[in-house]
C-alpha cells in the first residue's frame, strides 16, 4: 500500500476555501504555501442585503477599503440574486448567501471589523450579533429600532426619515459611504468583473441578433423599477426617441426586465429594422455581457445603470422622484433632470401634470445621447 503524504495547509492565505482546492492548486498543482500563497491578517465583514443596483454600487468602496486596510479577508452577505455580481472580484474572499449560511458563520466566526451601511432592521439586526472588535454603519439596538455606530451614520440615517434633509444633500452615496467608514474618496470605482468567455457571450448574442458590433449601439432600459412607478419615462416618447436615434443610423438594443415585456414587445412591433430585443430573462452576469457590447445605455436610476458605468460604458440617466445628487457617475455620462422644484420627493404617486419624467423631452434625451456617443467613439 502507497503511504499516503500530508500537506501543511495555510489556513490564512487569501486563496483558501475550506471545502475545495483554491484556484492556484487546479490550475498549476502547487500547494501551500505558493509562491500565489497572500497571508491575511484581519477578517472584514460587509453586510449589505439592499436591492441588487445598491449592491453594486457600494462595490466601489472595496478598492478603498482595500488600501486602507491591506491584508483583509473580505466576506460579504448578501441575498441569493446579488450573489452573482460578487463572484470573481478580486477584492472579496468569499461570499455568503443570507440564511443558513450566514446565521452559522455569525454565530461561530469572530471578524476585527463589520461594516454595515444599511439601515434596514436584517441587515442591522446582523451586524448587531456578529462577533467583532469593531462595528461600522448600523446596529440594531434592543428596543427594536435601529442605531448608528457614528456621527457620519447618523446624518445618512436622519436623511433616510426625514424628506428635506434627503432633498438637500448635495453629496453621493459613495462619498456619505466614505464619511461613514473616514476614508478618502480616492480611488473609488465599480467592481464587477466578468470573464472573458463571458464577454464573447454577449458579443455572440448581439452578432445572432443582427446587430454590427463596429458601429455604435444603443443600450436602452425601458423600466423603472416596481418599488418607484414615478421613475417609468413614457412609452410613446420611447418610440419617439428611437425614431429619431434611427435616422442618425443609430442601432438600438432594448432591455428591460419581467416588468418591461409586454412595453417592449409593443415597441418592437413598430417595426424599426434598427431595433433589437435582448431580452426580459437575462441573468444578470449575462445582462452585464450584453450591456457590455454597447457604446451607451440609457435608463433610469437602476440596475441597468449601475452595471454601464461597471463596464466603463457611457450612460445616459433619467431622474425624476430619487436623488440626482446621489449618484456618481465617473464622468462616463450625463444625467437627464425636469427642471421641476419637487425633484427627490421619493413618492410613489404625484398629481403634478406634468410629473417630473413627463416633463423630460424626447429631444433633451436625444441631444444628451448624441453627445455620448461623440465621447464614446472619440475614447473620451
Amino acid at each position: 500500500m502507497t503511504k499516503q503524504t500530508s500537506h501543511k495547509i495555510a489556513y490564512n492565505c487569501k486563496h483558501f476555501l475550506g471545502d475545495r482546492p483554491c484556484k492556484w492548486h487546479k490550475q498549476e498543482g502547487v500547494i501551500c504555501e505558493c509562491e500565489h500563497y497572500i497571508p491575511l491578517k484581519e477578517n472584514l465583514l460587509i453586510i449589505k442585503l439592499d436591492a441588487i443596483g445598491d449592491v453594486l454600487r457600494t462595490t466601489c468602496l472595496l478598492p478603498v477599503i482595500a488600501k486602507a486596510w491591506p491584508e483583509l479577508r473580505i466576506s460579504w452577505i448578501t441575498r441569493q440574486e446579488s450573489v452573482p455580481l460578487l463572484e470573481n472580484n478580486p477584492y472579496i474572499t468569499e461570499v455568503i448567501p443570507y440564511g443558513a449560511d450566514a446565521l452559522v458563520n455569525l454565530a461561530l466566526r469572530k471578524f476585527d471589523r463589520v461594516i454595515n451601511l444599511d439601515a434596514g432592521k436584517i441587515s442591522s439586526g446582523m451586524a448587531a450579533i456578529a462577533k467583532a472588535k469593531e462595528k461600522i454603519g448600523y446596529v440594531l439596538h434592543e428596543g427594536g429600532y435601529v442605531t448608528a455606530t457614528n456621527n457620519a451614520a447618523e446624518e445618512w440615517l436622519q436623511m433616510g426619515v426625514f424628506d428635506d434633509l434627503k432633498r438637500a444633500n448635495i453629496r453621493t452615496y459613495q462619498e456619505i459611504m466614505c464619511s461613514i467608514l473616514s476614508l478618502p474618496t480616492d480611488g473609488m470605482k465599480y467592481v464587477l468583473e466578468l470573464t472573458e468567455t463571458e464577454k464573447a457571450e454577449g458579443q455572440r448574442h448581439l452578432l445572432n441578433l443582427g446587430l454590427d458590433l463596429k458601429k455604435p449601439i444603443i443600450g436602452i432600459h425601458t423600466g423603472g423599477g416596481g418599488r418607484w412607478r414615478l421613475k417609468q419615462w413614457e412609452e410613446e416618447k420611447f418610440i419617439e426617441l428611437i425614431s429619431q436615434l434611427a435616422l442618425k443610423d443609430l442601432q438600438v438594443l432594448l432591455f428591460g426586465g419581467p416588468l418591461e415585456r409586454e412595453l417592449n414587445k409593443r415597441i418592437m412591433a413598430r417595426g424599426n429594422s434598427l431595433v433589437f430585443d435582448a431580452g426580459c430573462d437575462n441573468e444578470v452576469r449575462y445582462f452585464a455581457s450584453l450591456i457590455n457590447c454597447c457604446s451607451v445605455v440609457l435608463s433610469g436610476d437602476s440596475l441597468a445603470m449601475h452595471i454601464a458605468l461597471a463596464m466603463g460604458q457611457r450612460a445616459v440617466v433619467l431622474f425624476g422622484p430619487t436623488s440626482n445628487t446621489e449618484i456618481e457617475l465617473f464622468g462616463l455620462g450625463e444625467k437627464v433632470i425636469s427642471d421641476l422644484d419637487c425633484l427627490a420627493c421619493y413618492k410613489k404617486d404625484c398629481d403634478f401634470i406634468p410629473n417630473c419624467m413627463d416633463s423630460i423631452s424626447v429631444d433633451m434625451v436625444k441631444q444628451a445621447i448624441i453627445r455620448q456617443v461623440t465621447k464614446s467613439s472619440d475614447g473620451k
